[in-house]
């Protein structure tokens, strides 16, 4: 008998368990709001075009972490202020942004934070050297916030594909 009530008790409590874990997973992220975090995105790969660290940074909240190949970037100051090193290093003059066709997913129940998923691409000059473009391509994950009516990048963090070995020199 008591056997039988647990086992009641607990297919009731799957019953009720499994349709809440479906309506989370399935929660879609309404798509002008899908438009507006993407449009973040075309300001990135526009301000790396230009080599505009600020307008790169005010993408970021104010405590935004950038975990990059060499470690985490904390805050916006020290995000600008990275990007302002690269920009002396490097001109772009390409970078592009792919979300994953599935991303974004809501993190919560209030709408004001996603993750989000996707692939990055550049391609890009080394100041003073000629030797001709760099190519570079990753994937990235970013939490990002709403702050107001505007969605800012709270967490990004940058994976690289790794870059071909340089020819063997004949021996």
């Amino acid at each position: 008998m008591k056997t039988r009530s647990l086992l009641t008790l607990a297919g009731l409590a799957i019953g009720f368990a499994l349709p809440a874990f479906g309506q989370e997973r399935d929660a879609a992220v309404d798509p002008q709001i899908v438009q507006q975090l993407h449009a973040i995105g075309k300001k990135s790969d526009e301000a790396f075009l230009k080599g505009d660290a600020a307008a790169l940074a005010a993408l970021y909240t104010e405590d935004a972490v950038y975990v990059t190949n060499t470690g985490p970037i904390r805050g916006r100051q020290a995000i600008e202020k990275y990007y302002a090193d690269r920009f002396q290093e490097v001109r772009y003059f390409r970078h592009d942004t792919k979300y994953d066709p599935t991303s974004p997913y809501p993190i919560g129940t209030n709408g004001n934070a996603v993750w989000e998923n996707g692939e990055w691409s550049g391609t890009f000059f080394i100041q003073g050297e000629d030797c001709g473009p760099h190519q570079l391509r990753g994937y990235f994950a970013s939490v990002k916030v709403r702050e107001g009516d505007t969605w800012k990048i709270r967490m990004l963090t940058l994976t690289e594909h790794p870059r071909p070995a340089p020819p063997a020199e004949p021996k």
